[in-house]
């Protein structure tokens, strides 16, 4: 049972506590940073771990990376010329990895930070949904273990949150619950998964690979192919959320007694209120459309307008980690969180199409030496892959294969031409592979967990005297054609264009 709270248990919860976060340079791990810093200044210490050769690196990238972007203005604002100082006293680099036992931190190191720690958020993932299996399982699967490992070292750990995502789900349909994954569960009827058996597979053909002098582009591919195979063996439609879900099994299986939360968000989108609305970086599923539509190179699309786009806002997600980990502290449990749209207050894709058409109606993009505003043409929809197959196959794909065969016949003289909208070409086909589990996703997900953390909430007074939530979380209070129209596609276009 959840006791009540309000926006000051949450804030002071963080106060004189330290924390280790793995995915610092991501977009949420930037949100979550830079929030604990606005609210709390009198939080003891961030340790943050990043990729680099040495402390040094470290420090550069977390300056360049996470301190030195743009969400960082209004507390560079609130401190000004103190920032650098502050900073310097709250944020610890760590040079290492979660891909490694300990996280490649030597001993003594390792030591003092195992005393240290308070509370532990593991972001740091690989989101390409065809990333090498390789890759995939030493980020998201082996990472949650030695994340786990280290968490059961730390002598005052009060929390340990993982950050997992709702698509763990795979393509299930109907109401999906916020229930734990069972070590070996797998979403294909019939089938058991190993973990350690993918293991030695990943090991076995990395050998195999090896011995046979692969070029590396070989070895790229080769193992691309086995994390999308292994994944739809299992019954997961890509490496991503397959890695994710093991993930999830491991930390479920190794956690003993550690306070643990499974943070599952849907698609993560810009930032709704503070402190900078419309901010984010890392394009989204949707944002490829947007951008794809913005520069007319993406003319059509495979997504049913009917169905359901579950998105949130990355600074909801911020503040239901932050809630989750003041109200579970130190509980002997593990729980489960959707941070979702779907159940609550559905968004169907027509309201993108509709706000997206709007906005570019009334903005357009300008192009030209002369900035000129672009003459667009209206994205057309596909709601199923054969309606869209059939297009492509006449619209694309008989030109194409008509310019390959007069290539032939004139000796090359289009070899140029048809390389380049070959390219295009399979492009589009790839996209279209990679987000028709989300474009045409017919699940919704249940989030009875985290209705009842909003419901522990205690509503603040805005400065109109309006009651409002200070830890906002609720998709109920997103007018999803103020957000897109307003805030999402315009900071789609200033953030991610380049």
């Amino acid at each position: 049972m959840i006791g009540e709270m309000d926006a000051d248990m949450v804030v002071g919860y963080f106060g004189g506590k330290s924390m280790l976060i793995t995915g610092s340079t991501g977009f949420l791990g930037k949100v979550l940073v830079e929030k604990i810093l606005r609210v709390q200044p009198d939080v003891k210490k961030l340790f943050l771990l990043v990729r680099a050769p040495d402390i040094e690196s470290a420090k550069l990238r977390i300056q360049t990376e996470v301190t030195g972007r743009e969400i960082f203005l209004v507390l560079k604002e609130k401190h000004g010329i103190g920032f650098d100082d502050f900073i310097e006293e709250k944020i610890c680099p760590l040079a290492g990895d979660i891909m490694y036992e300990n996280f490649g931190l030597d001993t003594a190191n390792l030591r003092e930070l195992s005393k240290d720690i308070d509370i532990i958020v593991n972001i740091a993932a690989t989101t390409n949904f065809s990333e090498r299996y390789d890759v995939a399982f030493d980020a998201n699967v082996l990472g949650a273990k030695h994340v786990c490992a280290f968490a059961r070292k730390c002598t005052k750990l009060k929390m340990l949150l993982h950050v997992s995502t709702a698509y763990v789900a795979g393509e299930q349909e109907g109401l999906i619950l916020e229930k734990p994954f069972l070590m070996g569960e797998t979403l294909k009827e019939g089938t058991h998964l190993d973990i350690k058996s993918e293991l030695n597979l990943i090991r076995e053909t990395r050998r195999e690979l090896k011995a046979n002098c692969s070029l590396e582009k070989a070895e790229r591919r080769t193992m691309k192919e086995l994390g999308l195979k292994r994944a739809r063996q299992f019954g997961w439609p890509n490496t991503y959320v397959f890695t994710k879900a093991m993930g999830e099994m491991l930390l479920g299986h190794l956690r003993g007694e550690l306070p643990v939360v499974i943070l599952r968000p849907s698609i993560i989108t810009s930032i709704l209120k503070e402190p900078l609305p419309g901010w984010m970086e890392g394009i989204r599923t949707i944002d490829a459309v947007v951008i794809g539509y913005a520069k007319q190179t993406l003319p059509f699309f495979l997504v049913d307008l009917s169905l359901i786009m579950d998105v949130i806002p990355g600074d909801m997600v911020v503040n239901a980690m932050m809630v989750a980990m003041a109200a579970h502290s130190e509980e002997r449990a593990q729980t489960i969180y959707h941070v979702t749209s779907s159940l609550r207050n559905p968004a169907p894709y027509a309201i993108l199409a509709d706000t997206g058409h709007r906005y570019f109606y009334d903005n357009p993009p300008r192009t030209g030496r002369k900035g000129e505003p672009a003459r667009l043409n209206k994205m057309r929809f596909f709601s199923t892959v054969a309606r869209l197959s059939l297009y492509m196959a006449v619209r694309y794909r008989l030109p194409l294969e008509m310019l390959r065969l007069v290539n032939i016949a004139l000796c090359g003289v289009f070899s140029r031409r048809y390389d380049d909208l070959s390219r295009k070409y399979r492009f589009i086909v790839q996209l279209i592979e990679l987000y028709a589990p989300y474009s045409l996703f017919k699940g919704c997900f249940d989030d009875m967990n985290t209705e009842r953390l909003r419901m522990a909430m205690k509503k603040e007074q805005d400065e109109n005297g309006a009651e409002e939530y200070y830890f906002d979380f609720d998709p109920k209070s997103i007018n999803w054609d103020s957000y897109f129209y307003g805030v999402h596609i315009p900071g789609v276009l200033k953030y991610m264009r380049d």
